[in-house]
């Protein structure tokens, strides 16, 4: 009988995938990263517990186009300032990808909070344009020109919290307790440039990223960078705490109470 390809997979299989993905070559990644302080009750207002807010309310975006061979990918992730615990890090509140190979292990092994979209980084001379956009809309757009080269920064490491969950299968909340998970990645930049611009927020009720405004902006720059990352559970949450910021995760919150008809297969 021809293999079943739906069939189990050998040990031996699934220890050879187990050995390619960890042995994957650096992989680099060309993205514009614009920071900027904006409203401090806004960005405290987004963060579930228990991430708090830090000693300053940052906002980063970061879009970027990675050199992935035949199969290229546009990444971006917003983010706002958090800590836990001692640790400073970042909370993506939304994390577009425009493929979805790209969403299934981030969001189903770490949690993160990534959507299909459209992904924009444009240079012309020393014109640069990205942009982040779903259903038609542009919600974010960052534009300028490049207007000098900077320093290497060392190899740095950079901490990101996500929320791992299951919605529960009666509409009740959760399968199990949520975890909020540490996801560390380790960073190297092969050329960083400055850029003299500005941040446009656009309005979306599916990305509603314009409540964060741009208050100050701290900096916008052009880079190439490689990242590897590894994630760690870092304690289980209350899970009638992290509902009310379900929502952030969906397009539409009712979707994930919807079964299927009765009968259907």
């Amino acid at each position: 009988m021809a293999r079943v390809r739906y069939g189990a997979r050998t040990e031996a299989e699934i220890g050879a995938a187990r050995t390619a993905s960890s042995r994957l070559p650096d992989i680099w990644s060309t993205g514009v990263v614009a920071v900027w302080e904006s409203d401090p009750d806004a960005v405290a207002a987004v963060l579930p517990p228990p991430l708090k807010p830090t000693g300053r309310p940052l906002v980063r975006v970061n879009i970027s186009k990675v050199d992935l061979p035949g199969y290229p990918l546009g990444a971006g992730s917003f983010a706002v300032a958090a800590a836990h615990d001692g640790v400073e890090g970042w909370y993506p509140l939304v994390m577009p990808m425009t493929h979805e190979r790209a969403l299934i292990g981030g969001r189903e092994v770490f949690g993160e909070p990534k959507k299909l979209g459209e992904v924009t980084v444009e240079r012309d001379g020393l014109v640069v344009r990205a942009a982040l956009a779903r259903h038609g809309i542009e919600f974010v757009e960052v534009r300028g020109a490049v207007s000098g080269a900077l320093p290497l920064p060392e190899p740095t490491r950079k901490t990101d919290f996500y929320f791992k969950f299951l919605p529960a299968v009666d509409g009740s909340g959760f399968d199990a307790d949520p975890v909020l998970v540490h996801c560390v990645r380790n960073e190297k930049v092969r050329k960083l440039e400055r850029v003299t611009g500005d941040v446009v927020l656009r309005e979306s009720m599916y990305d509603p990223v314009a409540d964060l405004p741009v208050r100050e902006l701290v900096g916008i720059t052009l880079g190439e960078k490689t990242t590897d990352q590894k994630g760690r559970v870092a304690e289980r949450v209350s899970g009638q705490a992290l509902l009310p910021y379900i929502h952030q995760r969906y397009d539409d919150p009712q979707q994930i109470l919807d079964g299927p008809p009765e009968g259907s297969t």
